[in-house]
């Protein structure tokens, strides 16, 4: 199976080293890991680079038979937004999204500093935080199969539900 690993791990500093972990990872458990950097793009910093990375991501989201998603807060209290685009990209072509993060409990008790006058949680800014028990914003949450903890934890559990699966048992 190949499973495009999106999150904003890119944008770490050791970020080739961390997507080949990554990949070690996968392949440990008989997978390969398709990883944004894989595919060589230009460090230029200009519309056409990025609109390149952006067909060269598309492309490798086209090869992935499933998606794993850091969803880890990244520049505040929400998942990376380029990652949030790929999983509704990957969930409108059919394909299967997990996700994982450190911290799954539901987003009011994460971000609410206070109540508003109806006593609904509100963030600090006074915005209303969603209160649907979720991890994540419902179409995040509602769209990926959330795992607490790491990378390691969603191979785990998506090795799980795929030996779990009846396809699965009947080719064993």
């Amino acid at each position: 199976m190949r499973i495009y690993l999106a999150g904003p791990d890119v944008f770490r500093p050791d970020a080739r080293a961390h997507g080949q972990r990554l990949k070690a990872a996968c392949a440990r458990h008989g997978h390969e890991g398709l990883f944004p950097l894989d595919e060589p793009v230009t460090h230029a910093a200009s519309p056409d680079a990025a609109r390149g990375i952006y067909r060269a991501n598309l492309a490798l989201l086209e090869r992935a038979d499933v998606v794993m998603a850091n969803l880890a807060p990244f520049r505040g209290q929400e998942p990376d937004s380029g990652t949030a685009f790929e999983i509704g990209y990957a969930a409108a072509r059919g394909k299967p999204v997990w996700a994982y993060a450190d911290d799954t409990r539901p987003l009011a008790q994460r971000v609410a500093t206070g109540t508003d006058a109806q006593g609904r949680p509100v963030d600090a800014g006074g915005h209303l935080v969603e209160n649907f028990g979720l991890g994540l914003n419902l179409m995040l949450a509602c769209s990926v199969t959330l795992v607490q903890g790491g990378p390691d934890d969603c191979l785990q559990a998506i090795a799980a539900a795929h030996a779990a699966s009846p396809s699965h048992q009947e080719s064993s």
